[in-house]
């Protein structure tokens, strides 16, 4: 949005983009309002209440002044009436509290989960200029300040702007010369406290970017504690984070000194203004201009005037705070997705039939726009057909199961399944019809038994355990403690490289899709897994179409076809034997690799 060509304070029209979110629940924001409406009101009839009992019970009146609350009560009525006035104040404070909490609580809970659900339909490209430690910030700092100021703050402020205008009504009524004066004195103080509200905002804006950035230092490196020790970079870690910590603090605190003087300044000039106003009334009632009642129903109305002004200089700087928190997760919501599936399907097709073509295909990533990832890919590959990528790192070979997926999109050039375009299917439809098995397995922090599932997640106990004997990790599942039911860590930290990665390889074999992809899925695996496991790939490849990377050669001694890439192109392509005579990129590969061995 761009604020100058919006008639709307920006700060405002930040807060705007989170209607959508409250509006479901407006019945209960009216309900809200309406309890706070009539607590308001109730708590301004108070200081009439003591003003009657000042003059009546200890005045030494017989009748209450002009426009009395209990007009014909006794003394033990009139503090009956008091105390009825308290009650009603504190039914209706806590019906309120509770409505405006539960409202803040699900607003709060719908946006993280509309963040979170935007960011997980985002391509990789997206994160490769955001990182996950700031999504989490996002996901909890921020949509817990804008709990807060929804089910909290806001109320406060508009219970506090009802309490100062109508505070300020009633003193006009009690005492226009005294109102008058402290009318002139609070407006004098409205221009210093709006530009102070607005360094706040800059200031809260900052505090939460550093807050982030520590995070998501966090994050990166609690995902890599094995590298950090194994390298013996604990120290240094911890001093990084402590630098960006300390950063955090820094800023958080010049908020905080900032809010601090702010609301000192408020404070003081507000019971200053009063303080002033109350001397010039105490000479009045000294002269016999006003009763002591009026005087003490002035004061009330004074200090209820004062506390609505030093709650809502504290609300200002919440909805300054909030206000950039609301930004940062506007700025989620509002991104649009690098990749837009389309709205074709693979009806009527076989299920197990799946042919790939490349037509022309060229990619550069978005952050290196300047290098070719892949060019002129020219390949088809026959529906059923096992074909391996070989070549040396950068090659391209992960970038075409990229393509495939379409974490992103081909620069150039077209990539057909069964000669539809991908760009044309839905998203859920293209990715339907491909199970993948990665270099390095994901175990997520579940049993074994919903790992496994997670390949298609309405199969049976009966299919899960099938696919896991498929992929010979039936037998070692069977050895943990709680069999499939055992918890197996965040990212499987209880298992090794080779049961981690059968439990992937199992994860492929339920979701039964017609295209494989194995990316050097064995390279985990000692050699005798290795064998077993190969012999699970192969009963699942069996009338499948299937890609391979590979970087061991012996692994696809079998497959129908190696397609050799270097530097994002073809150079060679046909059977092991026929290449390894050819005395090309291959040949030196398998020369290096079996020499070795």
């Amino acid at each position: 949005m761009n604020p100058s060509a919006n008639p709307v304070p920006a700060r405002f029209s930040t807060f705007s983009g989170l209607w959508p979110f409250i509006r479901p629940y407006r019945a209960k924001v009216a309900l809200a309002f309406v309890l706070l409406c009539l607590g308001s009101a109730t708590l301004l009839l108070v200081p009439l209440a003591f003003r009657d009992l000042i003059d009546f019970g200890f005045g030494g009146k017989q009748t209450p002044a002009n426009g009395g609350l209990a007009d014909g009560l006794s003394l033990n009525g009139r503090f009956l009436a008091l105390f009825a006035l308290a009650s009603l104040w504190a039914v209706t404070i806590a019906a309120r509290y509770y409505t405006v909490s539960w409202v803040g609580e699900r607003v709060a809970a719908d946006l993280r989960s509309a963040v979170y659900r935007k960011v997980l339909a985002q391509s990789p490209q997206f994160f490769e200029t955001l990182q996950t430690g700031e999504v989490l910030s996002r996901l909890t700092g921020d949509t817990t300040l804008i709990q807060t100021v929804v089910g909290s703050s806001v109320s406060m402020g508009l219970r506090s702007l009802f309490q100062f205008i109508g505070g300020m009504a009633m003193l006009a009524v009690t005492s226009f010369h005294l109102f008058s004066l402290i009318l002139g004195l609070i407006a004098l103080l409205m221009l210093p406290l709006m530009a102070m509200g607005r360094y706040v905002k800059k200031l809260s804006r900052e505090s939460q970017d550093k807050i982030a950035d520590a995070s998501a230092l966090a994050g990166e490196i609690l995902n890599a504690v094995p590298t950090v020790q194994a390298y013996s970079q604990e120290v240094r870690e911890a001093q990084r984070y402590a630098g960006r910590a300390e950063a955090s603090f820094a800023t958080a605190i010049r908020r905080s000194r900032f809010r601090a003087l702010l609301t000192a300044f408020v404070i003081m000039a507000v019971m200053g203004a009063i303080i002033f106003v109350l001397w010039v009334g105490a000479n009045q009632v000294k002269a016999g201009e006003m009763s002591g009642g009026q005087l003490a129903s002035f004061v009330l109305y004074a200090t209820l005037v004062s506390g609505g002004v030093s709650t809502i200089a504290e609300v200002w700087g919440d909805l300054m705070r909030a206000s950039g928190a609301a930004g940062r997760l506007l700025e989620l919501l509002r991104s649009e997705a690098a990749i837009v599936g389309g709205e074709e399907t693979f009806a009527g097709a076989d299920q197990h039939r799946i042919g790939v073509q490349f037509r022309h295909v060229e990619f550069r990533y978005p952050s290196r726009p300047e290098h070719a990832a892949l060019a002129g890919i020219e390949l088809e590959i026959s529906a059923g057909e096992s074909v391996a990528l070989i070549g040396p790192s950068g090659a391209g070979k992960t970038t075409l199961f990229q393509l495939l997926l379409r974490f992103y999109d081909a620069t150039q050039g077209t990539i057909l399944l069964n000669g539809i375009d991908i760009r044309r299917l839905a998203l859920d439809e293209l990715r339907r019809q491909i199970a993948v098995v990665p270099q390095e397995a994901v175990i997520f922090s579940a049993s074994a038994l919903e790992n496994i599932r997670y390949g298609r997640p309405d199969a049976t106990d009966a299919e899960v355990i099938a696919a896991a004997r498929s992929a010979h990790a039936d037998e070692f599942i069977r050895r943990l403690p709680e069999a499939y039911q055992t918890f197996l860590g965040e990212r499987g930290t209880r298992l090794s490289g080779g049961q981690r990665q059968r439990i992937a390889i199992a994860r492929a074999i339920l979701k039964n899709a017609p295209l494989l992809l194995l990316d050097e899925a064995t390279s985990a695996l000692d050699a005798e897994s290795e064998i077993l496991v190969q012999q699970g790939l192969a009963a699942a490849m069996q009338g499948r179409t299937t890609l391979i990377i590979a970087h061991r050669l012996a692994t696809v001694k079998n497959v129908d076809r190696i397609v050799v890439l270097d530097q994002g192109r073809i150079v060679e392509t046909g059977a092991a034997e026929d290449l390894r005579q050819q005395s090309g990129l291959y040949a030196r590969l398998a020369s290096l690799q079996f020499e070795m061995h």
